[in-house]
Parts: C-alpha cells; structure tokens; sequence
C-alpha cells in the first residue's frame, strides 16, 4: 500500500468517526474509523521510513577502465578486403 492508500484509510476512518450518525446493529462506526486512521498513522510511518531508507545513495566504487586497441592487420590490407 503506497502513501496515497494510507491518507485515504486516514480520511474514511475520519468521516466514519466525526462525520457520520449512522448506527448499525452490531457495528460501532466510531472504533471501525478510529481502527482505520490508526493502521492509516501506522502505514504512513512505515511508508516514511521506508522511503528514507531507499534515498541513501552509495558513491560508486571509483574504478578506471583502460581500454587497449589491437590492430589487425592481414597481409598487409588494413581494411579486411581482398584477404
């Protein structure tokens, strides 16, 4: 679940718990929402750290490649034709 999911769990948890009357034999609204801005609090905390942990950038290893050229040349054409 990205950033995006948990600020919508936050956002329906917290229209279920102030903004709504509604009463359902069986279910009480006001903990299914505080339920769901609490698993929202806790994706986002989770989310951020991870997000933090992956912007740590390594410096690359400074290694040189040298590169040689090799010439080949058959009887005497340089160009590979006519061999």
């Amino acid at each position: 679940m990205g950033l995006g999911g948990c600020i919508i769990l936050i956002a329906v948890g917290a229209i279920l718990t102030f903004a709504t009357d509604w009463d359902m034999q069986g279910v009480n609204l006001d903990l299914v929402g505080v339920i769901l801005m609490i698993v929202g609090l806790i994706g986002v905390t989770t989310f951020s750290s991870i997000a933090r942990r992956r912007r740590v950038m390594v410096p690359p290893a400074s290694t040189t490649v040298v590169e040689t050229e090799r010439h080949h040349h058959r009887d005497g054409y340089s160009d590979g034709y006519g061999a």
